[in-house]
């Protein structure tokens, strides 16, 4: 019988435990015996793998987080214990690998494939939706409901003062998160490091919108800028709007997965078992124009992100001084 292992690495999103359910029922469908790493590369350095059975996943769907734990390795990125870790492998005859992590752990694994020739299949899984090669990521729909409810509920508050609220959102580098939620939330203002706005050039705008009735502002801005306190002092000294900063930070990462993030962990950890029992040995699983296909470690692992470009114009026309509405 083969023996296939999973495991989660860095951050964790809402949608690993459907996949983690699903590897164990898929792999003992296509006869192979799965297994656990527990708390990521970590968890290959310190032997922490154990066989994973139909009761280990059981009511585990509706769960946000990841049963098997997540971690993010120093220890990894050292050849020795990489060597470590593939023996650990080997010494149970595991031979196939599945990671859910995101762009520091296809690095990683980049390296490790080549040192230990240890076949695995990459599984797109971080809210930043900063991967190269796919243009949807495990988690992220789940985040961004949990940014719309939030934005929601601050909207009913900003409404019913005369305040300025400024949202931050998680991403890192990637705007992805906030001009998505920016977009469908009907934000005044979205700024993120791939449209480089200075939010003084709104202050006429918003001053000829004040005179015919705006009584509130909801900007949102991504966490990479790090200007949110910035931004809200800007609102308080050039508009004379009481201000205040909402930082939503982890709670994008948790809560119970949505329909759509239980769908695609199925659809992932499915085509993942599927390419490795056909033979691919070192590739990532994207989504892209609505269809799902394979691209090589390197590929995704060496090349940076870039947002799409027609949502970049989608935002560069919503939110751009020039366009502002007087």
């Amino acid at each position: 019988m083969d023996k296939i292992a999973i495991l989660c690495s860095g951050g964790d999103v809402s949608g690993m435990n459907p996949a983690i359910k699903r590897f164990v029922e898929y792999s003992f469908a296509k006869g192979m015996q799965p297994f656990f790493v527990y708390n990521g590369y970590e968890g290959l350095i310190d032997n922490n793998i154990r066989e994973a059975h139909y009761e280990d996943v059981a009511g585990i769907m509706t769960r946000g987080g990841t049963k098997i734990r997540s971690a993010r390795s120093i220890r990894f990125k050292d050849a020795t214990y990489r060597a470590i870790a593939a023996k650990n492998l080997q010494d149970k005859g595991i031979t196939k690998l599945i990671v859910l992590g995101g762009d520091g752990s296809f690095r990683g694994m980049e390296r490790f494939y080549h040192e230990s020739g240890i076949s695995f299949c990459g599984i797109p899984s971080t809210i930043d939706n900063d991967i190269n090669g796919t243009d949807y990521c495990l988690g992220v729909d789940t985040a961004l409901n949990i940014i719309k409810n939030a934005i929601d509920s601050i909207r009913d508050t900003a409404s019913s003062f005369r305040r300025a609220f400024v949202i931050e959102t998680m991403g890192r580098d990637c705007g992805y998160l906030a001009l998505v939620s920016a977009i469908t939330s009907g934000a005044e203002v979205c700024l993120i490091p791939e449209i480089p706005i200075d939010i003084t050039q709104y202050k006429g705008c918003f001053e000829s919108q004040i005179r015919k009735g705006r009584d509130y502002f909801i900007a949102v801005v991504s966490e990479g800028l790090k200007n949110a306190n910035e931004v809200a002092q800007w609102f308080e000294e050039e508009l004379g709007f009481e201000s205040r900063v909402s930082i939503l930070g982890h709670l994008q990462r948790g809560g119970n997965p949505s329909v759509y993030d239980r769908l695609m962990a199925y659809k992932f950890v499915t085509h993942a078992i599927d390419a490795l029992l056909e033979g691919k040995n070192n590739s990532v699983i994207c989504y892209s124009k609505s269809h799902f296909n394979f691209k090589s470690i390197d590929e995704v692992a060496l090349n940076p992100y870039r947002l799409d470009e027609e949502l970049l114009n989608l935002g560069r026309e919503q939110f751009a001084p020039s366009h502002c509405q007087m």
